[in-house]
């Protein structure tokens, strides 16, 4: 899985979101608080209200906010409206996926790496961003990669 840019963004932006506990921000708030280029985040706001993860108010004291409390939105469900699937394989279902010979366990591989997308991304929510608080396997997931002598960058 590579994270990209506008997932990157849209889970800064919604993470905001959050924080503002139900008081409206500005795109340009959220733009200049997590320095995202603004016409970017428009484009981005813009899916994620169409896929009813925000809301917009308008007026004077209008803006963005989460359509649904923070802790039922999960970082999954962001990424997913921005990128689709997370974790993708030629875009070819996960279900059916066979190789011959020996790359035949390879999709098990694939579906492992898909099973731990989804146990950190699936039990994040925005609430916990929010908190600065993570869920006990996120931390233990991140403490392992800390740890890992052999970590890269690439």
């Amino acid at each position: 899985m590579r994270i990209t840019a506008k997932s990157d963004y849209a889970v800064r932006a919604m993470a905001e979101l959050a924080a503002a506990e139900g008081s409206p921000l500005t795109a340009e708030q959220v733009a200049t608080r997590q320095d995202i280029p603004l016409r970017f985040l428009f484009g981005i706001l813009r899916e994620l209200r169409l896929a009813h993860l925000v809301r917009s108010v308008r007026g004077p004291e209008g803006g963005y906010l989460l359509a649904r409390p923070a802790k039922e939105i999960t970082l999954a469900d962001a990424i997913r409206v921005i990128d689709g699937p997370l974790a993708n394989v030629r875009d070819v279902g996960l279900n059916g996926l066979e190789y011959p010979g020996a790359a035949a366990v390879l999709p098990d591989v694939w579906r492992a790496v898909r099973a731990s997308l989804r146990q950190v991304l699936e039990k994040t929510t925005f609430a916990d961003l929010a908190a600065g608080k993570l869920p006990p396997l996120v931390q233990e997931r991140a403490r392992e990669y800390l740890d890992d002598v052999r970590h890269y960058d690439t």
